[in-house]
């Protein structure tokens, strides 16, 4: 009873370009930023061997490091990063208002102002083999890694828009792109199947399945099956897309921040605001359209400056005394 309870001026939930940016910026401000890195410190880049599409590396960078080097910036500029997981939030609704939120289900904490940077989970066939293969050759984004593939044959795994703009967008660069679609038809719009019908190098393959990724230590092939006749086929290929869908990370905001129909946090028109004062959201848990790590970073910039504004707003004259 006897314990204070820890008020801290921006907290920023989650790690990643995001949360790493939106740190940056917050502690060059002064706003003294506590970061809580989440299950996965580092976010989606930390399974991915290569990063060649960020600028400034003009050599490359893999995902690990580049996330290290991030947290390294942020910690130089005074950001405190912090193992452990944000359980549960009560956003406070006043202009002002001081929100709370439970750390790892047993410590209370309070903040003036909240950066919301928990990202998104690819969603996987969760397969053996194909969680084995993860970084050598199994991908969730082929515009990040698919420059690796150029010239060779690779497969794709879904029926919608992103799965349908992926295998167009690797056509460009494959020697073959073969698609696996689970159903019958595909779910992406009738402009998107036109437009991949169309393209020459790539097979599109109708109710079948992934039964096993082939590979050691990377992929050298696939071995897939026909749902309705059950007859299985192989194929050779260095390297596998999964594109059937992303879940942004954002359950425990349920009830207090807007979000869309899929879970991703809505803001206010360009920029990070949430529906409730002092409570920010950048990266993947609001962006649904690019989903890289620069226009993470970006956000994550745009968050810390909007949270910036919203502390001097509010400052009364003896705070600032």
């Amino acid at each position: 009873m006897s314990e204070k309870i820890e008020r801290i001026k921006t907290l920023i939930i989650g790690s990643g370009p995001a949360g790493y940016t939106a740190a940056i910026y917050a502690s060059r401000a002064d706003l003294k930023p506590v970061m809580y890195t989440g299950m996965e410190p580092g976010g989606q880049l930390t399974t991915t061997t290569e990063v060649d599409n960020f600028p400034g590396y003009p050599e490359g960078i893999d995902g690990p490091t580049m996330m290290m080097q991030l947290q390294q910036q942020a910690e130089r500029f005074g950001t405190e990063v912090r193992i452990g997981m944000i359980t549960a939030v009560e956003f406070s609704t006043e202009v002002g208002g001081i929100h709370k939120v439970t750390v790892d289900d047993s410590v209370e904490i309070e903040a003036e102002t909240v950066i919301v940077s928990t990202g998104a989970s690819a969603k996987y066939l969760n397969i053996p083999s194909e969680q084995k293969l993860r970084g050598g050759g199994v991908s969730a984004c082929a515009v990040c890694d698919g420059f690796f593939y150029k010239g060779q044959d690779v497969a794709i795994v879904g029926a919608g828009d992103t799965a349908t703009e992926e295998a167009s967008y690797l056509a460009n660069i494959c020697n073959k792109v073969t698609m696996l679609v689970r159903k019958g038809e595909m779910r992406a719009s009738k402009a998107m199947q036109h437009r991949v019908n169309s393209i020459k190098n790539i097979e599109i393959k109708y109710n079948t399945e992934v039964d096993e990724v082939l590979g050691d230590q990377v992929v050298e092939g696939l071995r897939m099956v026909n749902n309705e006749t059950g007859e299985k086929e192989e194929i050779a290929i260095t390297g596998l897309f999964i594109a059937i869908g992303h879940k942004p990370n954002t359950d425990i905001f349920k009830g207090q921040l807007d979000m869309d129909e899929t879970g991703y946090l809505i803001t206010k028109g360009k920029s990070t605001k949430t529906n409730l004062p002092g409570v920010f959201a950048c990266g993947d848990s609001q962006d649904k359209e690019y989903r890289q790590a620069v226009t993470a970073a970006g956000t994550g910039c745009m968050a810390a400056l909007d949270a910036e504004r919203y502390l001097a707003e509010i400052e009364t004259p003896e705070e600032v005394a």
